[in-house]
């Protein structure tokens, strides 16, 4: 209730529409009540007297209730879903911009479907509540304790016997709410865990099928799919006992009612228009107290919701930018004693770094698989934030500066490129979207990524998710026109060429190296054509910067340097 509580924030801007709501919400169901009172009026007045002139304004007056009844349940409506789905809207919004600001650390540990599913259904049934659930909560309260008064002034043997009634459903509504909640929670759960098998797999299609592993995938899915439906059904059969047992309590008391109705009729102690409106107002409360269960149902469904939904907002992020910018940056990347961990780890990745690269000056980082090449990259736009000691732009402290204006002067191109389902020339500008067509141009030029002129429809063809119509070595290319197009002070490569044939490797190198003059780079290197890049080489080993010098120093004085680069057949061309 806590966590639902706190989004009523979200409900501010729409204060004026709210208190509107009210006026014809309260005002349809006062006109459902009184309608029985006029009906009870036309039996016992004209229809008894046989009054026929009296019964006309009557009956008009009771089809003008009508009418106006449903128009202020039209504007109910109209009213209240602006306000609702700007809220949805709202949320989602803060979500997935809070998501943006979380390190990788978070995103690391948690599974997509989770994340997918909070943004997605949990939400939505927040919305279906606070829309729907919360406002008729306050309606069926007010008519519920109006009814069961009036039934009392009416004749108060039968209206005791209605509250009677109406104790058993407390009671058991109460018993039914704490047992929902837990299983409410749980079915959330699954249904997260189950979309994270379904997003992966549409991601991995193609290995799943170049491995014929169609039927071990969808065993795991089916597995997960049968939790999700146990779990639902244990949920289904909770609320069918619920549910019947407000369908029943209700029908027995109106069978007493009409019985003992009657016999009051027949004696004398109730007008047959009492009676009448004695049962239409009763019928008036079975659907109030059938609907309670209901709006319990979706109230703790919401309540689950929104913990799932906080407990992502409430995750304060570990990167938070300063203010500081750089006035004509020249991107001189300094590593200072820097240290890095991950969460929870004994022992750093990285330990102790010192590393200098100046401007226009382009640095190769050497190491094992593991070693932590990729980490230490990652350390210069703040993906993630050193443990100890500093990384500097500048004599600028990373972390003084703004996270907008460290990443404009930094642009990284990964391993493996993340492309996403938007035309090309998305892709591309994604990180300057002011570029012009000639420096478009230009990017895909150095990159050899002209296969995109080819595409049918050219640099506005959609590649689809994770550009997966496209091979390897196209979206490595791709992913390194995005990253030169930016134009950083300082270009990152993670080992981005390693996708390439040889002969669209040299072609992208020698490309590389008129853009690298002006700028400072910091190129992971497997192999020795690419270390070639560089102007010096730092050789990670055991966490630290061991040995920095020339390439061919390192080949010649450093045993470790050269086992690295051993097994790669253009090191001898390299050394000549």
């Amino acid at each position: 209730m806590n966590s639902l509580w706190r989004m009523k924030s979200y409900l501010r801007p729409y204060a004026v529409r709210l208190i509107l709501i009210w006026l014809p919400s309260l005002g349809a169901v006062g006109i459902g009540i009184v309608i029985p009172l006029v009906g009870k009026e036309i039996i016992d007045g004209p229809v008894a007297r046989g009054d026929t002139g009296a019964l006309l304004p009557l009956s008009l007056l009771a089809l003008a209730l009508g009418v106006l009844e449903a128009l202020f349940v039209l504007l109910r409506r109209w009213f209240l879903a602006d306000a609702v789905l700007g809220l949805e809207t709202s949320i989602r919004d803060d979500l997935y911009q809070h998501l943006q600001r979380l390190p990788m650390s978070f995103h690391g540990s948690w599974q997509s479907g989770q994340l997918l599913s909070r943004a997605t259904t949990d939400l939505s049934t927040i919305r279906r509540f606070l829309g729907f659930g919360l406002l008729f909560l306050v309606l069926i309260t007010l008519q519920i304790i109006t009814v069961t008064w009036l039934l009392l002034q009416m004749y108060w043997p039968l209206g005791l016997l209605v509250v009677a009634s109406v104790v058993p459903v407390l009671v058991t509504s109460l018993n039914f709410e704490r047992q929902y909640i837990t299983i409410s929670r749980r079915v959330q759960d699954q249904q997260g865990d189950l979309a994270t098998v379904v997003e992966e797999s549409a991601a991995g299609i193609r290995t799943i099928k170049a491995y014929g592993r169609r039927r071990y995938v969808f065993g795991t899915f089916d597995e997960g799919a049968l939790k999700v439906y146990e779990t639902s059904m244990e949920k289904v059969r909770l609320s069918a006992r619920f549910f019947t047992f407000l369908e029943v309590i209700p029908n027995i008391t109106l069978a007493l009612v009409l019985l003992l109705g009657a016999l009051a009729v027949g004696s004398g102690s109730l007008t047959t228009g009492s009676l009448v409106a004695f049962t239409t107002l009763m019928l008036q409360l079975v659907w109030p107290i059938s609907a309670l269960g209901f709006i319990l149902t979706m109230g703790q469904e919401a309540m689950t919701a929104a913990d799932r939904v906080m407990e992502v907002l409430d995750t304060e992020p570990e990167i938070v930018g300063g203010t500081g910018v750089i006035e004509n940056p020249r991107g001189h990347l300094r590593f200072e004693g820097a240290e890095f961990r991950f969460p929870g780890a004994a022992e750093p990745v990285l330990r102790d770094v010192w590393l200098e690269v100046r401007p226009g000056e382009t640095v190769a980082i050497v190491g094992a698989t593991g070693s932590g090449k990729t980490t230490l990259t990652a350390l210069v736009p703040r993906l993630y934030d050193v443990s100890a000691g500093r990384v500097t732009i500048d004599g600028h402290d990373v972390r003084d500066l703004s996270l907008p204006a460290l990443r404009s002067m930094v642009a990284t191109a990964f391993e493996e490129p993340t492309l996403f389902s938007m035309s090309v020339r998305e892709n591309l500008t994604l990180g300057r979207h002011d570029a012009t067509e000639e420096e478009i141009a230009e990017a895909v030029r150095i990159a050899q990524a002209g296969f995109v002129h080819r595409l049918p429809w050219g640099l506005e063809t959609r590649i689809g998710e994770q550009g997966m119509s496209l091979s390897g070595g196209q979206r490595q290319r791709l992913a390194l026109a995005r990253a030169v197009l930016s134009r950083p002070r300082i270009l990152v490569l993670d080992d981005t060429l390693s996708a390439l044939d040889v002969e669209t490797e040299a072609l992208v190198e020698e490309a590389l190296r008129h853009v690298l003059r002006d700028a400072t780079g910091i190129v992971v290197a497997h192999r020795a054509s690419t270390v070639l890049l560089a102007d010096k080489v730092a050789l990670l080993l055991d966490g630290t910067i061991a040995h920095v010098g020339h390439h061919h120093e390192l080949l010649a004085s450093v045993p470790e340097y050269r086992a690295l680069l051993s097994s790669d057949p253009d090191i001898e061309e390299a050394v000549r």
